[in-house]
């Protein structure tokens, strides 16, 4: 069921952005700079292309920017995650290595005393 909701919804926005796409046909000229300031720099770059092209790599634009802002923004989060992801590690090694200690007594008389205490 959720599967059919979310390709319905894709083929709604396609549908939508093609909408948008043929209303928005008509060139528009993009460029760098103001074309006073440009005249004067001598950096007249300008390019025509069709308004929905302008609008579309603007959504695009938009998400890349929020998308590398956030990376940078969860940075502390993800190298504090890591750095409690070690320890835990550490201390797991840890915890196992006093476990195998306890298991195996290190004196041949305490593991004897030991062994019928344990069928008890």
């Amino acid at each position: 069921m959720l599967r059919k909701l979310r390709y319905l919804f894709l083929v709604l926005l396609g549908i939508l952005l093609l909408i948008v796409a043929l209303a928005n046909r008509d060139p528009v000229v993009l460029r760098l700079l103001p074309e006073g300031t440009g005249d004067f720099l001598g950096i007249g770059w300008a390019m025509e292309l069709p308004l929905f092209i302008v609008i579309f790599a603007g959504i695009v634009a938009g998400l890349l920017i929020g998308f590398v802002w956030e990376w940078f923004r969860e940075a502390k989060h993800r190298s504090e995650a890591n750095r409690k992801g070690r320890e835990v590690e550490k201390l797991e090694r840890e915890v196992s290595r006093l476990r195998d200690e306890k298991a195996e007594p290190k004196d041949e008389v305490l593991a004897l005393l030991e062994k019928p205490a344990a069928g008890r």
